[in-house]
């Protein structure tokens, strides 16, 4: 069976003590003088625990109820179970609403998807009980079906027990629960079909009618819980406060509210602490699961087949998930320089219709058709704004789209930075002059090939014996005077000696 639980994590380590509910005396005096609620008060909740709950199976004709559409629901199909509630509705930990009082309802909204309407409702659940009742009790009751919400929608069907077809709800005395299950025959030609009136959404309440024992009235004394059933609310927590509903009595200044009232609404200390245990198990008119279904624009969307052929998109099959290549192989972006508009095509299609490609598995959300920026060039310098490929063909790095030199800091180059002691880092430009360094240039290294313990980059030229950056007619006299001498200055090919193979090394450095 599939099944759709509207919300639920795990039970809550302790049960939570709860206010009751709804048109409670939530500001009597007497109640707040004393800081207790009397015996029977509606400020009582009662926390039970239930080890099994056995079922009053009610099958209903639904009067003036519709026929299935042609075309719809077949006997195969897999009914979804839509609920609130954590509860376990075999036994477990409940909390008894003993407030509730005559005419009032519990109220549950539930959601589906747009493609599974209309819906043909199987079967309805709620768990009532007693604690500690010293009599048999009998509770009449009436259950109801609501298009949309409670408030702003239409009743559609009602079902009230008279003990002829539709059976009271009867539980002996003691602390005792009873599942009210209410279902249609399959084989019934009308079955509750409910439509969608454009919210996606239905509601299923549960009236008390008629109590065993209603002694007063219950806006200032709650029923006697020796002797009356109640619904109940689950111990895990208030999980939907906006989906939990309450009808409750007018009970004017006495009351936290009258009519349908979300949980949300109602004032904390007349709020349950926990979602109502019902729920409801429904079957889709389509009997189609939502899958991955390829629109036309290159975009994936969980859709029924019925829906997707629809929106003119192709249908990958039912529990099929979308993924990021599902729709997207052989396509991408397609850019359109006239209009800078974009279609997601197959890159043929793109280039036939005059467009620009863009990377093959990529839509156009999100992508960029023509960005322009900052560009960072290699000496340090921005220019912009281009293109990323114009900027890659003069060497540049790419900033991004909608970047401005104004706001880009672009790294700036480094290169060998000499000192006076003969050390060497490679720094920028700017550094290097605040250091006193002598700077060598972008790209340039403090590696030292030969091994003379400096870097090769700051030993200059060795033809320039004076070391004014030029080799000319002053470097030229200094050999000459070292003429056949030792002299380490001059003599530059290191062989002990100035002399003509000196001299020719220095010519070849010449520089005027």
């Amino acid at each position: 069976m599939r099944e759709r639980f509207s919300l639920r994590r795990s039970f809550a380590t302790q049960i939570a003590s709860v206010l009751l509910l709804a048109p409670a005396l939530c500001g009597a005096a007497s109640f707040a003088q004393s800081g207790e609620a009397p015996t029977d008060s509606r400020f009582t909740p009662i926390n039970a625990k239930i080890k099994k709950i056995p079922k009053l199976n009610v099958k209903v004709t639904p009067k003036g109820g519709a026929e299935l559409p042609e075309g719809g629901v077949a006997g195969n199909c897999n009914p979804i179970i839509s609920s609130l509630t954590n509860a376990s509705f075999e036994g477990g930990q409940f909390v008894i609403q003993a407030g509730f009082g005559e005419q009032e309802m519990a109220g549950a909204t539930y959601t589906a998807l747009a493609s599974d309407f209309p819906i043909k409702v199987d079967l309805a659940e709620m768990i009532f009980a007693t604690s500690a009742a010293t009599v048999t009790t009998t509770t009449e009751w009436s259950l109801l079906f609501y298009q949309g919400l409670p408030t702003t929608g239409t009743l559609v069907y009602t079902f009230s027990s008279n003990n002829i077809d539709i059976p009271h709800l009867v539980i002996p005395p003691g602390t005792n629960g009873v599942n009210v299950q209410v279902s249609i025959d399959p084989g019934d030609p009308e079955q509750i079909i409910i439509q969608d009136n454009g919210s996606h959404q239905f509601t299923m309440a549960y009236r008390i009618d008629n109590h065993n024992n209603q002694t007063q009235n219950p806006c200032l004394v709650g029923p006697p819980t020796n002797s009356n059933a109640f619904p109940t609310t689950d111990v895990g927590g208030l999980h939907n406060p906006t989906k939990n509903w309450l009808w409750a009595l007018n009970c004017g200044a006495f009351g936290c509210a009258n009519g349908w009232t979300t949980f949300a609404s109602i004032p904390s200390i007349c709020r349950p602490t926990g979602d109502w245990v019902m729920r409801c198990t429904w079957t889709p008119f389509t009997c189609s699961d939502p899958g991955a279904c390829c629109l036309p624009n290159g975009s994936c969307a969980m859709l029924s087949a019925v829906n997707c052929a629809a929106q003119g998109g192709i249908f990958h099959g039912e529990n099929i998930i979308c993924a990021g290549s599902t729709c997207l192989q052989g396509q991408g972006p397609c850019c359109f320089s006239s209009t800078g508009g974009c279609l997601t095509l197959p890159a043929a299609s793109c280039i036939g219709a005059g467009g620009v490609p863009g990377p093959d598995g990529q839509t156009c959300a999100g992508y960029v058709c023509f960005p322009q920026g900052a560009c960072c060039l290699a000496n340090g310098a921005c220019i912009g704004p281009v293109s990323p490929a114009n900027c890659a063909a003069v060497g540049g790095n790419f900033q991004g789209n909608n970047t401005n030199c104004a706001t880009t800091n672009c790294p700036q180059p480094t290169g060998a930075s000499c000192f006076s002691t003969g050390f060497c880092l490679v720094l920028s430009e700017s550094q290097a002059l605040a250091a006193g360094a002598s700077w060598q240039g972008p790209g340039t290294t403090c590696v030292d090939a030969n091994g003379n313990g400096m870097a090769d980059a700051c030993e200059g030229n060795p033809a320039d014996l004076n070391n004014d950056g030029a080799v000319n007619a002053a470097d030229l006299s200094i050999l000459l005077n070292a003429w056949q001498t030792s002299n380490a200055q001059a003599d530059l090919n290191d062989d002990g000696i100035v002399g003509a193979t000196d001299l020719a090394i220095l010519l070849n450095a010449w520089s005027f």
